[in-house]
């Protein structure tokens, strides 16, 4: 039992009573106690989403061709936030996503497949951030460019 909650804490980034309780409510079974906790995460992420995101950062991604090219702005609500690594990633990430995929807007990015896993939307992608960190994040805007 303790190997599984620290696989899952790894996974999910949630804390140990989280996850003790997910896996309680799923009699043990690791793929419903991970949709537990996921959902429980779009219910945090939901509660954070009016919190003013003051803080970011401006990352760009430029393809292998060097043909193609994006800059996106992500908000958070502190500078702490803003430095950390996984906040870094996910900012490079959606970067990347942007020149893959060319949305027009954001609203189109948010509702679009997250290229590197189909099965969840970028929406949703932002939502599990926030809820493994703590804080409110949002796309601002986004440019692409293409020669």
């Amino acid at each position: 039992m303790l190997q599984l909650i620290k696989e899952i804490r790894e996974q999910t980034g949630a804390g140990v009573v989280d996850v003790k309780k997910a896996l309680d409510e799923s009699a043990g079974d690791k793929d419903k106690a991970l949709e537990i906790l996921r959902k429980q995460g779009l219910k945090k992420a939901d509660k954070k989403a009016n919190r003013i995101a003051g803080e970011g950062i401006i990352i760009s991604y430029i393809h292998a061709n060097e043909k193609s090219g994006a800059m996106i702005k992500l908000l958070c609500e502190t500078d702490f936030v803003a430095k950390n690594e996984e906040f870094k990633e996910l900012a490079k990430d959606i970067a990347m996503h942007i020149v893959a995929m060319n949305p027009v807007d954001v609203d189109e990015l948010y509702s679009q497949s997250f290229v590197k896993n189909s099965e969840i939307t970028i929406e949703e992608l932002i939502k599990d951030k926030i809820a493994t960190i703590g804080e409110n994040i949002k796309i601002d805007e986004f440019a692409k460019l293409d020669i």
